[in-house]
């Protein structure tokens, strides 16, 4: 087939990696403006661009799809497919016709749990156990089209953001591949989507990254491991961000004040929750790189009894 490929992040180029060791065309790729990243603020194309430059794809890069000479460039290509992975743009019903077997989004929930931005942030917080992907044909609505496969792999405790996005990266661009060949069928016989077992996957905020120690252990613990890399979870210790990148709980009881040290060990920090312990296993302070608690306590000392937050 001739497919325009639209993506923006590393999710998607690990997706359009994959399209290229097959026999299909690629004839356009589609990924957001170039963003200013950085210290120094320039501008930085995005991972899908990178990959379509290294491989003389041609880049397309509206801000968006509202006036007609965009709409006209799009139908220029006479793609058969276009295929849809973390673009970052909703796209109007005019431009999902434009391809002749429609737009199919690689979407990181199994479908209808989690729709919307963060489905794997919001997955972990939520406690689930299993996620996976779907490859659904798109609709104007946000995430709300007929599904037409999908693969699922189980969410582990200690599961980060980060790893579960490399996990699902790799299965959705298996399950794309597979699905490719069959596309015919399974366009005739989508899975619509149950409405009423959705989720709204809200975009992430700065905010919630605050941790409030007054809650489990287990919940400060699924907040830790969900925004890792991003906002990552934080607290306060005298009077400085202390971010925290990996954590455990541990299933004991105490009658501390939430937030206090309890034990300090040469590996780890202990610390009250409202129900159980969390152990503190990698953080970072201001100016410093994320490093294992080893590495923090031999430059700094915290003792038993100070508080967090």
């Amino acid at each position: 087939m001739k497919i325009i490929f639209a993506g923006t992040p590393e999710f998607s180029a690990e997706t359009l990696k994959a399209l290229l060791t097959t026999e299909h065309e690629i004839c356009a790729v589609y990924t957001q403006p170039d963003r200013p990243s950085g210290r120094g603020r320039k501008l930085s194309a995005s991972p899908v661009k990178q990959l379509a430059l290294e491989h003389n794809i041609p880049v397309e890069q509206p801000v968006n799809f509202k006036d007609a000479d965009s709409k006209q460039i799009l139908a220029h290509y006479q793609a058969d497919l276009m295929i849809v992975v973390a673009y970052g743009l909703l796209l109007p019903q005019d431009v999902l016709d434009t391809p002749r077997l429609g737009c199919i989004n690689i979407h990181a929930s199994l479908l209808p749990r989690w729709r919307g931005a963060a489905p794997i942030q919001r997955a972990i917080l939520a406690g689930d156990t299993e996620t996976g992907v779907c490859i659904m044909q798109m609709e104007a609505g946000l995430d709300t089209g007929p599904v037409l496969s999908r693969a699922s792999c189980p969410i582990h405790d200690t599961d980060t953001a980060q790893i579960l996005h490399d996990r699902l990266a790799e299965l959705g661009s298996q399950t794309l591949l597979d699905t490719l060949p069959k596309l015919a069928d399974l366009q005739a016989n989508p899975q619509v989507q149950d409405d009423s077992h959705s989720n709204y996957a809200n975009k992430l905020q700065k905010a919630e990254a605050l941790i409030d120690w007054q809650q489990d252990a287990i919940r400060i613990a699924r907040q830790v491991h969900a925004f890792n890399p991003w906002p990552v979870a934080q607290t306060s210790w005298k009077g400085e961000t202390f971010r925290i990148w990996l954590a455990e709980t541990v299933n004991e009881t105490h009658s501390a004040v939430a937030g206090d040290v309890l034990a300090v060990n040469k590996d780890s920090i202990d610390v009250a929750t409202g129900q159980g312990i969390l152990r503190l296993l990698q953080i970072q302070v201001p100016g410093k790189r994320a490093m294992p608690v080893s590495d923090f306590l031999n430059a700094n000392t915290i003792a038993i009894g100070e508080h967090l937050g």
